[in-house]
């Protein structure tokens, strides 16, 4: 069973910018880094589909995807605070009767 191997996203854009910026052939540069073939032409469709703001794989999300994941955590956390203030607000006004 092969071992998997993670690469972490710093690895995986300098390997694309060699094919993508310096023209260097696909093959060349995954033979010279011990990468699987089909994994750097993955890395290489998906910088182009993306245009360069992320490479998939191994957890990573765009800066888009990120930002959105912030964006619902933040929804989350205000609508239980307005959840606590309208329970708060109906006890006082309760307690004033």
């Amino acid at each position: 069973m092969p071992i998997l191997q993670h690469h972490d996203i710093e690895f995986k854009r300098y390997a694309v910018k060699l094919i993508v910026h310096e023209g260097k052939k696909r093959a060349d540069v995954a033979r010279e880094h011990g990468i699987s073939a089909s994994t750097l032409e993955n890395w290489v469709r998906n910088y182009r589909e993306d245009k360069g703001d992320s490479l998939f794989g191994s957890g990573y999300l765009t800066p888009a995807e990120e930002q959105h994941q912030r964006d619902v955590k933040r929804i989350e956390e205000l609508e239980e605070e307005v959840a606590i203030l309208k329970k708060a607000a109906a006890f006082f006004a309760k307690n004033q009767e």
